[in-house]
């Protein structure tokens, strides 16, 4: 048996002004949502996905539409997709866990992935906009982080073949921005959650509710005292959309501006999924950011941007869905 279907978190208001939409890495978390938030506008979407960390049953709503096309293909090997209007770069591995595990792969997603499409938007005279990370200002000496700060990255540590290829990626971008006159965006996403994530994937948010929802203790990485900002994926993709169909070429910062620890985070989650698990502290990890919220006054300004999903709705939802698939078959 499949897992049960899970309906887009993303409201029928959503209405992208694109015809035809390439989106790279579409059945991943962020990618998944924005296909649907795409097809319900309206938007005839062309997914890519080698699901190395995607998931098609992510796109289990959409198999039946006539607007949707999903398509197993490696993105750092070109390929034809035919006429497009615009092409969203999400293809990535984006937890530790995953872009440690598949280092050569997150690079190449990074490089070779970013120019097809980068290659395609140029041919097609499509708009690009490529899903960054704030995992380009590294740990951080200013905060909250704005676009301008270049940050503080260490290029050969654990996490450097994820922050390199992102920051390598929008290097290519601008310059192809400069060369070609491609119509580009670089949109830097902060940390979001939301239904969908993977159990195993080892980021804070489905850490946390997995522990809570098992009664097992919470595990907190070094202090605790380290920050993050959530950012709900309805309010990511709101904002990826919103600077697609501006004329904006970015970097703009989609994230959060609401800063919190880690460990009361872990607390947050306990408290919400009626659970009495407990945080213990673990080991610190190597050059794990220390201080992470972002400075969105770029988007608000430009986008007129800015998230609306309360944490406690967030998580609440989040936790729910979780709950869901814990309690799902296993497929046969």
């Amino acid at each position: 048996m499949t897992p049960p279907r899970t309906r887009s978190v993303i409201q029928d208001s959503v209405r992208p002004r694109f015809g035809r939409a390439l989106v790279l890495g579409g059945a991943g978390f962020v990618g998944s949502h924005l296909c649907e938030a795409l097809v319900t506008g309206g938007t005839a979407v062309l997914c890519v996905d080698n699901f190395l960390t995607g998931r098609p049953e992510n796109l289990l709503d959409l198999e039946d539409s006539a607007l949707f096309e999903l398509r197993e293909h490696d993105v750092s090997v070109p390929f034809d997709a035919g006429p497009v209007d615009v092409v969203f770069h999400l293809a990535s591995a984006a937890s530790p866990v995953d872009y440690q595990h598949y280092p050569l792969e997150t690079l190449h997603a990074g490089s070779l992935g970013t120019e097809s499409g980068l290659q395609i938007a140029r041919a097609q005279g499509a708009r690009f906009l490529l899903a960054s990370t704030s995992e380009v200002y590294g740990d951080a000496q200013v905060h909250p982080q704005p676009e301008g700060y270049f940050g503080n990255v260490n290029p050969i540590g654990p996490r450097s073949v994820y922050d390199e290829a992102k920051r390598y990626a929008e290097a290519l971008t601008f310059a192809y921005r400069r060369t070609y006159r491609v119509d580009t965006a670089v949109a830097r996403i902060f940390n979001t959650y939301g239904p969908r994530m993977r159990p195993g994937d080892g980021r804070m948010v489905p850490n946390f509710v997995c522990q809570a929802l098992a009664g097992e203790p919470l595990t907190v990485t070094g202090t605790g005292t380290q920050t993050r900002s959530l950012c709900y994926v309805s309010d990511t993709v709101a904002g990826l959309l919103a600077l697609a169909e501006s004329d904006q070429p970015g970097p703009v910062n989609i994230g959060n501006p609401h800063e919190q620890t880690v460990a009361d985070v872990a607390r947050r989650i306990a408290v919400i999924a009626g659970s009495g698990s407990a945080v213990q502290l673990i080991d610190a990890v190597a050059d794990d950011p220390q201080r992470r919220c972002p400075d969105i006054t770029r988007a608000r300004e430009y986008l007129g941007w800015e998230p609306t999903v309360p944490i406690e709705e967030g998580l609440r939802t989040t936790i729910s869905w979780f709950a869901e698939q814990a309690r799902a078959p296993a497929p046969n």
